[in-house]
């Protein structure tokens, strides 16, 4: 089995996000952008985020101008995000979270 390097899945993740945006938005929904790259040296959350390796983003999802805040609202844009080879958060509670799946973490 060949292995990605890290930052050629950083690579793979970042020509995945456009796509993503715009499958939200054929979804007919709007976001803003939440979390994407944290400091590996800010120590609160998970120490081995996918933040801190640039391989997952937090999305912020509106429709009709309302703040969507459920794992289950954002169960449509998970389920083709992991058909396209994304981890998404919406299996640990956290549905607004994207990643690409590296060493073991999602």
């Amino acid at each position: 089995m060949v292995t990605m390097t890290e930052l050629e899945s950083q690579q793979k993740f970042s020509r995945m996000v456009p796509r993503l945006i715009d499958k939200i938005h054929e979804f007919g929904f709007e976001i803003t952008l939440g979390d994407a790259y944290r400091d590996p040296s800010v120590t609160y959350g998970n120490k081995n985020s996918l933040h801190k390796k640039r391989l997952a983003i937090d999305l912020n999802l509106f429709k009709d101008g309302k703040y969507l805040t459920t794992t289950e609202d954002y169960q449509l844009i998970g389920e083709w995000w992991e058909s396209i080879g994304g981890s998404w958060g919406g299996s640990f509670k956290d549905g607004n979270h994207f990643s690409l799946e590296f060493g073991g973490m999602r």
